[in-house]
C-alpha cells in the first residue's frame, strides 16, 4: 500500500475544513477511492457544496458544478453539439460533467429527464452525443447533494439513479464547541479557497489500483451476498438491494480496509459500511411505511439475524 499515506494527506486536509465531520470525511474518502459517487441528503447551509470544493482542491483535480433548477435540461449538464457553418460538421461542446469531480447541486429540484441524463455518465463514465462516445478522464466522482423530499420544490430521485450511487449519507449540524471553531476559522479567512492539492492524479489512481487488490475472503463475499439476498425476500420491503449493490459493498468495504492500514477486509467492516452504501436503495413496502418502520432499521434486523463469518486471514 504504497501510496495510503496520500489518502492520509486529503483525509486531513478536508477535515480541516468540515470541522468535527471526521465520519463524513471517511465516508466521503472510501467512495471516492472505490471509485463511486456520493449523495449527501441533508438541509441548506451545513457545508455539502464545501465538501465536494475540498476534495478537488485537494487532489489538483478539475471540478464542475451543476446548480440544478426546475429548467434546467440534459444539454446544460452533458454539452451540445454546435454546426459550424464554415466546416460543415458539428461539433462538440463540452458540458460540466466533463471535469474529475462533479458537483451535482439539489439534484432534486430537476425534472426526472433531467435526471435521467446522468444515467450514462455514472455508470459508463463516458457521455454519448451524435452516436460518439466521449470518454471522461479518471478520477471521475459525481458528488450530488439533495434536499429532504419533504422540502417544497423537489422530485423523487428514480430508484435505477439511487442504484447508481455508491453511498448516502448526511452531514448534520455541528455541536455548539465545532460551531464556534467554525466561526473562528471563518474569521481567520481560513477557507477551501485557500486550499493547495495534497495528491496528484496519478496518486490517486494508484490508490484506487490499489483498494482493488485488498483481499476478500470468500466466506465474507458470502456474507455480504446472504445480506443482499435477505433484503430481497423482507416482507417490509417492497424493493431489495441489486446485485449492483452487491459490487458497491465489496468495493466499499475493500477502501475501509485500505484506510485503515489493512491489506484485508474483515467483518466489522461490513458492518460500518452497510448502511450507508444499502439503505437508499431498499423501497419500503406499504405496511411498513404505515407502521413508520425506517430501511434502516430493517437492515439492523437482517443484520442479526445473518450469520457473521469466523475466519483467519
Amino acid at each position: 500500500m504504497e501510496f495510503r499515506e496520500c489518502a492520509d494527506r486529503i483525509r486531513k486536509q478536508i477535515n480541516g475544513v468540515l470541522v468535527g465531520k471526521e465520519e463524513t470525511v471517511e465516508n466521503l474518502m472510501i467512495t471516492f477511492l472505490a471509485g463511486g459517487h456520493l449523495l449527501l441528503e441533508d438541509v441548506p447551509g451545513v457545508g455539502k457544496t464545501t465538501l465536494a470544493n475540498a476534495l478537488a482542491k485537494s487532489i489538483d483535480a478539475s471540478f464542475g458544478r451543476i446548480q440544478f433548477t426546475p429548467d434546467t435540461l440534459p444539454g446544460d449538464i452533458l454539452g451540445v453539439s454546435v454546426y459550424d457553418i464554415k466546416s460543415g460538421i458539428f461539433t462538440y461542446k463540452k458540458g460540466p460533467v466533463m471535469n474529475h469531480i462533479v458537483l451535482a447541486d439539489e439534484i432534486n429540484r430537476t425534472s426526472p429527464k433531467t435526471q435521467a441524463s446522468l444515467l450514462e455518465v455514472m455508470e459508463e463514465r463516458q457521455v454519448t452525443m451524435d452516436g460518439v462516445a466521449y470518454k471522461i478522464e479518471e478520477p471521475f466522482m459525481i458528488i450530488a447533494t439533495q434536499n429532504p423530499i419533504d422540502f417544497l420544490g423537489t422530485y423523487n430521485l428514480p430508484e435505477a439513479q439511487l442504484d447508481r450511487f455508491m453511498m448516502k449519507i448526511s452531514i448534520g449540524y455541528p455541536k455548539a464547541e465545532e460551531e464556534v471553531l467554525m466561526a473562528e476559522n471563518f474569521l481567520k479567512g481560513e477557507h477551501v479557497s485557500f486550499l493547495k492539492p495534497v495528491a496528484s492524479i496519478e496518486e490517486v489512481c494508484r490508490m484506487r489500483k490499489e483498494v482493488e487488490k485488498i483481499r476478500v475472503h470468500k466466506d465474507l463475499i458470502t456474507y455480504m451476498a446472504n445480506l443482499i439476498k435477505a433484503t430481497r425476500e423482507h416482507s417490509g420491503l417492497m424493493l431489495g438491494a441489486s446485485p449492483r449493490a452487491l459490487l458497491a459493498l465489496i468495493r466499499a468495504v475493500q477502501a475501509k480496509a485500505y484506510l485503515l492500514g489493512r491489506e484485508f477486509v474483515i467483518p466489522e467492516d461490513v458492518a460500518e459500511v452497510a448502511k450507508a452504501v444499502l439503505c437508499h436503495r431498499l423501497v419500503l413496502s406499504m405496511d411498513a411505511k404505515m407502521n413508520h418502520i425506517t430501511a434502516e432499521q430493517i437492515l439492523q434486523e437482517i443484520q442479526k439475524k445473518v450469520r457473521v463469518p469466523v475466519f483467519r486471514m
